[in-house]
């Protein structure tokens, strides 16, 4: 990957490595459903003048299917789903199934990217690290295998709209995409939003946590993503999500002064070994197998001419 994507990759693995904390503040005082459609409506209020302004709307023309799809598999239905989910699992265990997302991509891809042994060793050492940093909790309430399976639907959904952006939206711009997506996301949550306003007041906290995922979140973050899926393919933008455990817990270190354990440092040494393995040009672990027959064709060439010249 080049500057930018690499730049992009820290900048999303930021800001989808603090949705968790905000989710559970959020959701004390209102609604998942609520809260879903809230984040969107506030991200595509603030992204429609952009893209007015920058005239890209246009592009839509012909790509409400599209667009409808995407915003189904990527917005919809893993926000619902991680939302409630996190009402019956930790987050821990959260983080640990969402980072599932590389590995169901690398196989949904599996034919027109192989998977070389490196790209296979970065996965499970990114995987493995997730385990060993946050651990694997369990816990939760009677309902928890429920909240597991909606997570881990999630995870797959996220891979599936990952590879449907580059394949069928990969000439879209970023900001009319997010426009898209995210208004149709509002239109379609907001009858069952209504339906579930709150009955008493709303806490300053839970109405901040909600302007943050809305506008950083949700706006800025699929901005950020979908022109990080455009330079560096679906399978490496979807390693962000062995990133997002470690935000979360440098977070916890960096405001709640938790302490860091070797478990840490462990886990955080075995996701950079991984995303680095992971992240390879596929043409530096080729070239040894095809720069010899390059070459010697390169001679026999060379030699043919050569020799009908003499």
């Amino acid at each position: 990957m080049n500057r930018l994507a690499w730049s992009l990759f820290v900048l999303v693995s930021f800001l989808w490595g603090i949705p968790y904390l905000l989710i559970k503040v959020a959701i004390e005082d209102l609604s998942p459903v609520l809260v879903v459609a809230g984040r969107t409506a506030v991200a595509a209020a603030v992204l429609i003048p952009f893209a007015l302004i920058r005239g890209t709307l246009t592009a839509l023309r012909g790509r409400i299917r599209a667009v409808a799809l995407i915003s189904a598999v990527h917005i919809i239905g893993p926000f619902l789903l991680i939302t409630y989910g996190e009402q019956h699992i930790t987050s821990s265990l959260t983080g640990i199934l969402i980072a599932v997302e590389p590995v169901v991509i690398a196989l949904l891809m599996a034919r027109a990217e192989p998977l070389t042994p490196g790209r296979v060793l970065g996965l499970v050492l990114g995987f493995a690290g997730v385990v060993v940093l946050v651990g694997l909790d369990l816990g939760g309430d009677r309902y928890g295998l429920l909240g597991a399976a909606m997570v881990l639907t999630a995870a797959v959904s996220y891979a599936v709209a990952t590879m449907l952006v580059q394949r069928r939206v990969a000439d879209v711009p970023p900001e009319a995409l997010t426009v898209g997506t995210t208004v149709i996301t509002t239109v379609v949550l907001a009858p069952a939003a209504l339906l579930n306003l709150p009955a008493g007041p709303v806490s300053a906290r839970s109405w901040g946590a909600l302007a943050i995922l809305g506008v950083l979140c949700t706006a800025v973050a699929l901005l950020a993503f979908y022109r990080l899926i455009a330079l560096a393919g679906p399978n490496r933008a979807g390693l962000i999500t062995y990133f997002n455990p470690v935000v979360a817990v440098l977070l916890g270190v960096a405001l709640l002064d938790e302490p860091i354990g070797a478990g840490t440092i462990g886990g955080f040494a075995l996701v950079v070994a991984g995303c680095w393995f992971s992240t390879r040009p596929a043409g530096s672990q080729a070239a040894d197998s095809v720069s010899l027959p390059a070459a010697q064709a390169r001679y026999e060439t060379s030699t043919g001419s050569s020799r009908s010249k003499g």
